[in-house]
């Protein structure tokens, strides 16, 4: 199987308000962007957007090293999903999951992949993870002006 690192964050300008999510995706001698936003959104929306996109842009089973500066995706993949299919999409203090939605829709993108996480400090100088939050601002840029167009 192919080795793939993937970086990837979400942003927000205000929160809820226009955000943007970005992915940088490395293999062998290859790297691709991949940038979108949302007109009114959160900043998890789009930190889990981002990640699903990464993995829905893969064609074939593989091998990924996916980056985060986001806890909420890290701890929400690893630690709470589990609980919270068991659960019937609740948390333990019974409420419902937040974004649900794009969570069940990560898990299906990413389950035909060996996934590693690696949590990586935001705004830390990580090549990786500066190239996916300027994408992801980018994406907040495009989100922003097409719901104010002038």
């Amino acid at each position: 199987m192919t080795e793939v690192v993937i970086y990837t964050d979400g942003a927000c300008s205000g929160n809820p308000g226009p955000g943007g999510w970005g992915v940088v995706l490395r293999w062998q001698d290859t790297e691709k962007e991949l940038y979108g936003g949302d007109p009114q959104t959160t900043n998890n929306r789009m930190e889990l957007m981002a990640a699903i996109q990464a993995f829905e842009t893969l064609q074939r089973p593989a091998v990924v090293n996916l980056h985060t500066d986001s806890k909420y995706l890290l701890d929400g993949i690893t630690k709470w999903i589990k609980g919270w299919e068991r659960n019937g999409w609740m948390t333990s203090a019974k409420k419902p999951v937040k974004n649900a939605d794009l969570w069940r829709r990560l898990t299906e993108a990413m389950r035909r992949h060996e996934v590693t996480w690696t949590w990586v400090k935001g705004h830390a100088g990580d090549p990786g993870n500066e190239h996916a939050d300027l994408l992801a601002r980018r994406g907040i840029e495009e989100a922003a002006s097409a719901a104010h167009p002038v």
